[in-house]
This record gives C-alpha cells, sequence and structure tokens, in this order.
C-alpha cells in the first residue's frame, strides 16, 4: 500500500492518509470519506477500524433515561440513523456518572462521525461552552437537542419553551383559574429561563398579573421535584399548577392528594412533554406536547448533512408545541 498513490487519488497529502489510516482525529468527515474512497478505488484492502466504521458510528449523549421523553428521542435518532446505515452509540448522562466530557472523549476514541446531544450542558446558561466550539473547529458534525449557546457554530433544535407555558397558562385561565403556579427546574438552565418568560407573559396577557414571584418555584425535573414544588405552590393558595415535565406533574398530583384535595376538581395540573404513558396516569394528564419525533428526524437530517458534506443552517430551529388536553385540568370551583 503506497500512501502516494492514495493521496494522489483521493487528492490530499500523505500525512492526511496516515492520518485516517491510523484513526487519528482532526481530519473532516468529507476528507476522511475521500480517502476511504480512493483506497476502495486503487483495490487496497481497508484497516480493520475503517472496516468496522463502514456504516459509521454517531454519538448520542443524552441527560437521563429515568425520564421518558429521553428515551423517545433517543429511539426516533437511533432508529432514523440506521436507515442510513449508522449506528448510534447511546451515552446516558447520571448524577455520580460518567459526565458528557467524559463521554465526549470516549466517542473521539471510537472515531464516530458526530455526535447528538439532548438536554446537555449547552442547556446550561453557566457552563463552559467552548467545549462545543472546540469540536467544531476540529471538523466534527454535532447538533444540539433543547438548549441554546451562544457563539457555537452548530444546528440547534428545540422546542419552543415559552410558547409552551403560554399554551398552558391560556388554557388554565380559560377554564377560570386566576392563581396559577409554575413548577420548574433550576433557574441556570436555558428551557427553564424561556418557560418562565412564557409563563409571566402568559399571565400578564391572560390575566394582568405583573407580580407573580411567589407563584414560581424552581426545583428539579423529577417526581420528588414536582410534589416539592406543588407543596409550596398549594401553600400559597394556587389553584392551577403548570409543570415543568410531566415527571413533575405526576408528582404534583401526589401532592395534591396528600392534602385530600382531588385532581382535577380542586386543583388542576398540567405537565410538559407527553411523554409516553402519560395518557394512561391517573387521571390522564392534560400536557403540552412536545414535538419529539419532528425534532429528532430534523436533528438527524442537519447531522448528516453535515457529515455528508451538504452543510446544515447553523442557527436554532425551534418547534412549535401542541397543547393536549386529558383529565388533569378542569374548571374552577369556587
Amino acid at each position: 500500500m503506497r500512501l502516494a498513490d492514495i493521496a494522489a487519488q483521493a487528492g490530499v497529502s500523505e500525512a492526511t492518509v496516515s492520518r485516517v489510516l491510523n484513526g487519528k482525529q482532526g481530519v473532516a468527515p468529507a476528507t476522511r470519506q475521500a480517502v476511504i474512497d480512493a483506497l476502495d478505488h486503487l483495490g487496497y484492502e481497508r484497516p480493520a477500524r475503517l472496516r468496522q466504521s463502514r456504516t459509521g458510528l454517531i454519538g448520542l449523549i443524552v441527560a437521563e433515561l429515568d425520564n421518558p421523553i429521553f428515551p423517545a428521542f433517543a429511539q426516533v435518532i437511533e432508529n432514523t440513523l440506521a436507515v442510513h446505515g449508522y449506528t448510534a452509540v447511546l451515552c446516558a448522562l447520571a448524577p455520580g456518572g460518567i459526565n458528557e466530557d467524559d463521554y465526549t472523549d470516549l466517542l473521539l476514541e471510537r472515531g464516530v462521525s458526530g455526535i447528538v446531544f439532548v438536554s446537555g450542558l449547552h442547556a446550561d446558561s453557566q457552563a463552559d461552552h467552548g467545549r462545543y466550539k472546540r469540536l467544531t473547529d476540529r471538523g466534527l458534525p454535532i447538533v444540539l437537542i433543547n438548549g441554546y449557546a451562544e457563539g457555537v457554530d452548530a444546528t440547534f433544535v428545540s422546542s419552543d419553551e415559552a410558547g409552551s407555558m403560554e399554551l398552558a397558562v391560556a388554557h388554565l385561565a380559560h377554564l377560570g383559574h386566576r392563581r396559577i403556579g409554575l413548577a420548574v427546574g433550576q433557574e441556570r438552565f436555558v428551557p427553564v429561563i424561556r418557560k418562565t418568560e412564557g409563563y409571566r407573559r402568559g399571565m400578564a396577557e391572560r390575566l394582568g398579573a405583573a407580580d407573580v414571584d411567589d407563584w414560581i418555584v424552581n426545583t428539579i425535573f423529577t417526581v420528588e421535584g414536582g410534589e416539592a414544588a406543588a407543596k409550596r405552590l398549594l401553600d400559597r393558595g394556587c389553584t392551577a399548577i403548570c409543570c415543568g415535565s410531566d415527571m413533575m406533574a405526576i408528582g404534583a398530583i401526589r401532592a395534591v392528594r396528600q392534602r385530600g384535595l382531588r385532581v382535577p376538581e380542586d386543583v388542576s395540573v398540567i405537565g410538559f412533554d407527553d411523554s409516553p404513558l402519560m395518557a394512561y396516569v391517573d387521571p390522564p394528564l392534560t400536557t403540552v406536547r412536545q414535538p419529539v419525533r419532528e425534532m429528532a428526524l430534523v436533528a438527524v437530517r442537519g447531522l448528516l448533512d453535515e457529515i455528508q458534506g451538504v452543510g446544515a443552517p447553523h442557527t436554532e430551529l425551534v418547534f412549535r408545541p401542541e397543547l393536549v388536553v386529558r383529565s388533569s385540568t378542569g374548571p374552577l370551583h369556587q
């Protein structure tokens, strides 16, 4: 195998050919593919590492798997990549487990063609987003779902978090509720910042309520977080609660029942995500649906376009959520 022949066929330097053959990073996906094509054209057998990546590996880093919305994203992304001949390497973050940067390093060592981040550190307004710039600077295609980091030259795919809470407030206001609380996660996260903005705007426009600070409670995006937030909102006289996730809404319903109250006869609860099985909880949960399938398909399409050298829009693509009315919200009873 002569490097000079491969370099001439691919139109690159011998050093670049060497980097590709040895699985080194720092080579653009299109250039890497040109070297592989040159190998095939000249009749050389691909090295083992290149044979293994013939279909291509894609890293998929998700926030956690406890919340069913993340496996829902992962399933659509994995299936769509498989249709296009790529294999997803799923990395799930968990408290006390491997962190995002370590997973990223592991994926780079595996020679992935790109990475999809779902609700990662790009959603943390206080995190160092230079980690993503370093990836794009080395030519690695990335797509980031649900979060936004200023200055990162990549495709972002988001649900309209602010619009979701405006929908929720409008629904509850239409049912006669005025004391509407908001139970969300920590203030540092972009989706929380946006949901809070939407809630404030909805309360001001629908109910003329400008001072709603006491009706906003920040905990964490879990059942326990929703329960803790709901207890405080019930203490403050709220008759309806908008939750930042379906998991928080389940916790809120638990808190209402612990007070001997009923959902929705005494307190209405509305979630966010429309996670799998939310139609089957008791009562079936009214929620704002995140368009998971559409978002995931666009994220994969953007990543594949980048890998193939076509290019994808380096901007934030925002998807409008949909209100799904079930049985956990009802008219205010005086």
